[in-house]
């Protein structure tokens, strides 16, 4: 496992979620360092298959010679069309770490660290158009506020974004530092790193479509799963959890529940266990695992 670009969280707990059958079809959504997808190989026998996406290039070079093991260079809102490539219809089990990887947070010139000055990019594809470079500049204050209060849970959003519209019109807001100075009155030194990392996180799930991928990936799970099959989900914050939590509930993410003919709620998937956090142990060795937030459900 390569722990320099990425330590695993919850590693036994998210991979004994899924239940593994020896010969199972299963999946990593998230593969990074490739942690969760050794442990999982560990478990499989020579008639399982695992397939894992990670749209980031950088983590290819962690890519596990095993035959049982396919990687997919692509964002897993596209997970169904890849896996039918290979001709995959249903597996039977799929693990998610949505947390970004240590490897691109210690990577300074990706933008995602309040560490660090470097440009503002945040893209986990390098490949998209939209970086957070366009949205600190190119977007309309009300779009910018909306952005800040509903992925940074920032209160004083509005503020923030006109404060950033005003500063530009005079010259671009490039760097990281560019944008904390452009910020500074809302950061008091007491405060400065909570703020600024909400801040970072409000821009990188925009720039990312975090929550679009997020809810794209849940829809397509129940048809995917086998019966019986497990889904392995951690989470950072709030938004995802809560997203996460609905879906499994209700199968779906707003309004009631569908139900049957006879009123009772149908629902295509039932959780297993109550929500798991890490140990007092695991978040002393990795600060990053303090927010972490596991879910597991099977299909009914």
């Amino acid at each position: 496992m390569n722990s320099a670009y990425h330590n695993p969280v919850l590693l036994q707990e998210s991979v004994d979620g899924l239940n593994i059958k020896q010969d199972g079809v299963y999946v990593d959504v998230t593969f990074g360092g490739g942690g969760h997808s050794r442990e999982i190989l560990k478990r499989l026998g020579e008639g399982g298959k695992l397939f894992a996406f990670d749209q980031d290039e950088d983590a290819l070079q962690n890519a596990i010679d095993d035959d049982r093991f396919q990687l997919i260079n692509q964002n897993f809102r596209y997970l169904k069309q890849y896996l039918k490539f290979y001709g995959i219809r249903k597996v039977d089990g799929i693990l998610a770490d949505f947390g970004v990887s240590s490897h691109q947070f210690d990577e300074a010139e990706r933008g995602f660290s309040i560490r660090f000055n470097a440009d503002l990019d945040m893209r986990m594809d390098r490949t998209n158009a939209l970086s957070a470079f366009e949205v600190v500049n190119a977007y309309s204050q009300e779009d910018l506020a909306t952005v800040l209060f509903q992925y940074g849970e920032l209160r004083n959003a509005n503020a923030m974004a006109k404060t950033i519209v005003v500063a530009r019109e005079q010259k671009p807001i490039k760097t990281t530092d560019d944008l904390k100075m452009v910020l500074g009155k809302f950061l008091p030194k007491m405060k400065e790193n909570k703020i600024l990392a909400q801040i970072y996180q409000a821009i990188r799930i925009e720039v990312n479509q975090e929550i679009e991928v997020l809810k794209e990936f849940l829809m397509q799970v129940p048809e995917l799963l086998n019966q019986g099959g497990r889904l392995s989900m951690i989470s950072y914050h709030s938004l995802e959890d809560r997203l996460v939590k609905r879906f499994i509930r209700d199968g779906r993410f707003e309004g009631e529940p569908e139900k049957d003919f006879y009123g009772n709620i149908s629902v295509p998937l039932k959780k297993v266990g109550g929500l798991i956090v890490p140990s007092a142990e695991e978040i002393a060795q990795n600060n990053r695992a303090r927010s972490a937030k596991l879910r597991i459900a099977e299909k009914i």
